[in-house]
């Protein structure tokens, strides 16, 4: 078993390109805390694998308090089998992280935070509704550090209208002159139905080309590479050895149970999800509180070439075979087309996309989908 992922849905403030699910209502935090426990317990008769990786997301699990934080983790000590290396992640905002609650964090045996810093430009920050500012980031990493918590990951995004490209350069040489071991990196995307994408139909702000996509990711990959992070996955870069064990074992294709409002679940075989509205999983917490469906085997297919080709291993075309064999003896025109455009590099039966490629991810795997 990879892990467990409770989601915290609870945000002080919505940042104005966000569309995960999440609540600004957090009055409702014990409740939660109390459905959660009951589906934790409710799923351990079924789930006797050791739990290698525990991850705590949002929302904003930052907003926890130590005592809350402990009661779910008791219950999952309680009820499975943890292993004793487990890494055990928490996302933070910056504004909630004090010294006091970081050594709440390594009391609780949190190994890993994870920080939704986003940039190091105040300005940047303001448009994005964050409610930190640099200061206050670089100083969260440092207080992080020195608790103790060597295994930090920070957040960054890119692809942000209005922000200049020295702006770009100075968060990155920022975020590598700080004590962190991992830094996500995503592009901006632009969600229907959040603040963000109002602007942009209003014509109050212009979505970035291309081109500027296309230089941020090269700046990216050239700052980090240069300070020997390692670009493992297309969104994450680690120095050696600290990869995030809890989402590499989703692109590895590993069982995972998903705790709380929203969150997802995968068996080897099925998929769940769990009922999107905090009020109505709480309220039906002993009834029907989620969905499911059996993967097919075209499912399977796709959900492979998804999550293998999202990280610098690449795929297996002999376990895409195993997979079923008629489907991907159809597969392989598409297949071989791709490596003939140079699209797809291959290295006896492992297959992979290049790093430099990886913007065109999105392109590349459809053309695979079968």
């Amino acid at each position: 078993m990879a892990g467990i992922y409770i989601h915290i849905p609870f945000c002080k403030s919505r940042c104005i390109y966000c569309d995960f699910y999440s609540s600004t209502q957090t009055e409702h935090i014990n409740n939660l805390i109390e459905a959660e426990c009951t589906e934790l317990k409710i799923r351990a008769d079924a789930n006797h694998e050791v739990i290698e990786t525990i991850y705590f997301g949002g929302g904003t699990p930052s907003l926890l308090k130590a005592g809350q934080l402990s009661q779910i983790l008791n219950t999952i000590y309680h009820y499975y089998s943890v292993a004793e290396d487990a890494e055990i992640t928490l996302e933070a905002n910056p504004d909630d992280v004090s010294k006091d609650k970081i050594l709440d964090y390594v009391k609780l045996g949190i190994n890993r935070i994870s920080l939704g810093i986003q940039s190091f430009d105040d300005e940047i920050l303001r448009f994005l509704s964050r409610r930190h500012n640099a200061l206050k980031a670089e100083q969260a990493v440092i207080d992080i550090n020195n608790a103790g918590i060597e295994n930090t990951s920070i957040d960054l995004i890119y692809g942000i209208p209005q922000m200049s490209v020295e702006s770009w350069q100075r968060s990155l040489e920022k975020a590598v002159d700080l004590p962190v071991k991992h830094i996500s990196a995503y592009h901006l995307t632009i969600e229907e139905g959040t603040p963000l994408s109002h602007l942009v139909k209003e014509n109050n702000i212009a979505e970035v080309t291309e081109e500027t996509s296309v230089l941020h990711f090269r700046m990216l990959r050239e700052v980090l590479l240069n300070k020997g992070f390692k670009h493992y996955e297309v969104s994450n870069f680690s120095l050696p050895g600290w990869e995030s064990k809890h989402n590499s074992s989703y692109w590895c294709g590993k069982k995972y149970i998903g705790i709380g409002p929203s969150a997802h679940s995968f068996d080897g075989e099925k998929r769940r999800w769990n009922i999107a509205s905090t009020n109505d999983y709480i309220k039906n917490i002993h009834a029907d509180f989620f969905e499911e469906e059996k993967l097919t085997i075209n499912d399977r297919f796709n959900e492979y070439l998804l999550t293998r080709l999202r990280t610098k291993k690449g795929a297996d075309l002999n376990e895409l075979q195993q997979i079923d064999k008629k489907i991907f003896s159809q597969w392989e025109p598409q297949f071989n087309k791709l490596v003939h455009e140079n699209l797809i590099k291959t290295q006896n039966s492992i297959f992979y996309i290049e790093q430099e490629n990886w913007l065109m991810l999105d392109y590349i795997i459809r053309e695979l989908f079968v």
